[in-house]
């Protein structure tokens, strides 16, 4: 695993929570969320499809409404007959239904180490929460063919979605989730994935680590606390935050 560190983090007195972003970060779930789009669009009658470059580009873009949005204003010349709010939503719904069906077959595993990660921290009696934009049906839908039916026993507060005005790179959701679980920002760990969730963790104070993936390899990772390639080996985080390695049970 390569790995940049950028110095004590401090983290072995204090760590309280660990704040799990997910798309990208608890899986490499990318690939599945651009096919669900491709199907909707072709459910649609719309002749878009958008490959893995384009995709890379319109993950500047966080919430998938908003991707479908501003794909339509910049790289479309006209938009469609009847393009309004409710044809975006309805669009997106039809693609989240393609998306929990995708993860329903358990094509989609958790990336390296991060079922390992949820299980020790949460036996170590950390609180665990999420922090994503992405939707309650998407975040249910991959944990629960990851860690079963009862995934959400690991997690004190789940923040998904529209449930804040701003997405990332805001730091509204994680201003959200730190007001539900009573934590100070000084007290958490974000582990992030991409450039637009390490500016709404650090935006909220949450000292981040990135691990990075094939969408998000070169992006610019300034004021991370680590970037690593996945947590293959959790010994480096575990250092890093004071966890201690814990057996596992299943």
């Amino acid at each position: 695993m390569s790995g940049v560190y950028n110095g004590g983090s401090g983290l072995e007195q204090s760590l309280k929570a660990i704040l799990f972003d997910v798309d990208g970060t608890l899986a490499d779930t990318e690939e599945a969320h651009r096919t669900s789009f491709n199907r909707a669009f072709h459910d649609q009658g719309l002749e878009w499809h958008w490959d893995v470059p384009l995709y890379g580009e319109l993950l500047k873009v966080t919430g998938g409404k908003e991707r479908i949005r501003h794909f339509v204003e910049t790289r479309l010349d006209q938009p469609p007959a009847g393009f309004s709010d409710d044809f975006v939503k309805m669009l997106h719904q039809a693609k989240t239904r393609h998306y929990t069906t995708l993860m329903a077959q358990g094509d989609v595993p958790l990336r390296p180490g991060i079922e390992r990660l949820i299980r020790d921290a949460h036996a170590a009696g950390l609180v665990l929460a999420i922090a994503t934009t992405t939707t309650e049906e998407n975040v249910s839908a991959l944990l629960q063919a990851s860690l079963g039916l009862r995934w959400q026993q690991y997690f004190a507060e789940v923040g998904c979605g529209d449930v804040v005005p701003h997405k990332k790179p805001a730091p509204d959701i994680y201003h959200w989730v730190l007001d539900r679980i009573g934590l100070a920002p000084s007290s958490c760990i974000a582990l992030e994935d991409s450039n637009n969730g390490l500016r709404s963790s650090l935006a909220a104070g949450i000292r981040t680590v990135v691990t990075v993936n094939a969408y998000t390899r070169h992006q610019d990772f300034t004021g991370a606390l680590a970037v690593l390639d996945d947590l293959a080996d959790l010994g480096p985080f575990y250092a890093l935050t004071g966890l201690k390695l814990l057996p596992v049970s299943h």
